[in-house]
């Protein structure tokens, strides 16, 4: 499994496009090799400077202010996995017969000879999870394991780093595939596929072509959602190794070579002796946690990657009771007055939201934000029959409150005109308002946060905020 090595970085001249998460440890690392290390970032604030700051004092040179240049002798780019494909930065890179990686690339041939597999996940919705319950799975097996990539671990650490190994749980998103050309994992799943980040990749082909390289050179498994035909598309295109495998999840009754569920068991028909005839039990459906059925979908990707690995059903059982979901993903808050309070605010596109909607009989829905360019009619039309009310806040609350009105006509709306610190609590107490015993009150925006919080998970405090503080009023 070659890594295609650069073996002496000494003297060569890398410009890494972008300070942050990323471009920071690939100065560093680049620097540390020996290779005479340029950063330009378009931005020129104070936490810029400071960054510059520290990576000049070791001796890399930093240009602010200027993210479009190509620096003279450049031989190879490094790319943060934001920065979008047509920046002139790139174009002038491409003219000029320079390669283009992410930092997923670098740390991909930076591995040494006896490096980890990696197994990754990708998908539109339900990576982080999925790769965490993977991690969760591995550990059980008794393997040495770390969840890394777009997680928040950095795979140059991870490569890098002094601890050894025996699997890595890699996330990767499509920005980080489409900078990773000779990324070849052992095994690998797309778990779903659905309108995301356009305005990065320019359409909806583009955009599944690069969560598709994921599959590219796998050895052992491409594991694909059978609910979602477009990722069992992606594995037939995919160039893989010979005697790799297409394997499918699904919550209904598995076929041969696919994990699915059967009276409430997660049963594997794939990784087993005779698959035509027999099925493993792996686990119940109570051993996910939560159980909702999108999460039940995560837990079957994962568990297919580490049966892929080798890993014995007793561990799939023991590493998904082991794992605990990250804040404000289906997290469930409190109860008041019979109804349920549940923070999804990590549901911040139309999909994501469709999950979560589906896993409950009566909601009233708490969504708005940033639509960043998203349509809500799929998702209102299919979700109308379980709404029993809604209520709207953010920039874009109109194009749902429209969507609502064509497909929920009868749904009551509340439709709240403030960005105040208050809001929150205000629409939290007009869903009290609106909410039946036996109902739940559920933040799932369908949009980002950064219209009126920094991010999901202020938003997501600011709703379990609120709702304590209707519990002490109770």
């Amino acid at each position: 499994m070659g890594s295609g090595q650069v073996t002496d970085w000494q003297g060569k001249n890398v410009t890494v496009a972008g300070l942050g998460v990323s471009g920071i440890p690939a100065a560093k690392v680049l620097h540390g090799l020996g290779a005479k290390v340029t950063v330009v970032n378009d931005g020129d604030d104070d936490r810029a400077r400071a960054q510059a700051a520290e990576l000049e004092a070791l001796g890399v040179t930093v240009r602010l202010g200027d993210g479009a240049t190509l620096p003279d002798g450049t031989e190879l780019v490094v790319t943060a996995p934001g920065w979008k494909p047509d920046k002139p930065l790139f174009e002038a890179a491409r003219a000029a017969g320079v390669k283009i990686w992410g930092d997923v690339e670098l740390a991909w041939r930076l591995r040494g000879p006896d490096a980890a597999p990696w197994l990754a996940v990708t998908g539109t919705n339900g990576k982080t999870t999925t790769v965490q319950m993977l991690a969760a799975i591995l550990r059980a097996a008794g393997l040495r394991t770390a969840a890394v990539g777009n997680i928040g671990v950095s795979l140059l650490d991870a490569v890098l780093g002094d601890e050894e190994y025996d699997v890595l749980a890699v996330e990767l998103s499509s920005y980080q595939l489409h900078w990773a050309p000779s990324l070849r994992a052992h095994s690998a799943a797309v778990l779903n596929l659905a309108p995301d980040h356009l305005d990065w990749h320019g359409s909806m082909e583009a955009y599944a072509a690069d969560k598709g390289r994921v599959y590219e050179g796998n050895r052992v498994a491409c594991v694909y959602n059978v609910a979602d035909k477009a990722t069992e598309d992606l594995v037939r295109e995919a160039d893989v190794e010979e005697g790799c495998r297409a394997i499918g999840f699904t919550l209904g009754t598995p076929a041969p070579s696919q994990l699915g569920v059967v009276e409430g068991i997660l049963v594997d028909r794939a990784f087993v002796e005779d698959r035509h005839k027999n099925a493993q039990e792996l686990a119940e459906v109570s051993d996910v946690n939560p159980p909702a059925p999108h999460n039940i979908a995560n837990a079957l990707a994962a568990a297919a990657l580490a049966r892929a690995f080798g890993v014995p059903p007793r561990a799939v059982r023991d590493g998904l009771r082991a794992f605990t979901p990250d804040a404000h993903r289906i997290a469930h808050v409190a109860d008041v007055d019979g109804v349920a309070y549940v923070d999804d605010s990590k549901a911040t596109n139309t999909h994501a939201a469709e999950a979560s909607l589906a896993a409950y009989e009566s909601i009233v829905w708490i969504a708005g934000g940033l639509a960043k360019g998203a349509e809500f009619e799929e998702l209102v039309a299919k979700s109308a029959p379980r709404l029993r009310a809604a209520v709207l806040m953010g920039a874009d609350r109109a194009l749902i409150r429209e969507a609502l009105a064509r497909h929920a006509p009868e749904v009551p709306v509340v439709d709240l005109d403030r960005t105040d610190t208050g809001a929150m609590l205000a629409a939290v107490q007009e869903a009290r308002r609106l909410a039946q015993p036996g109902d739940t009150v559920l933040l799932a925006p369908a949009c980002a946060s950064m219209d009126m919080f920094a991010n999901y998970n202020q938003r997501g405090d600011a709703f379990a905020a609120a709702v304590r503080e209707l519990g002490a009023g109770a």
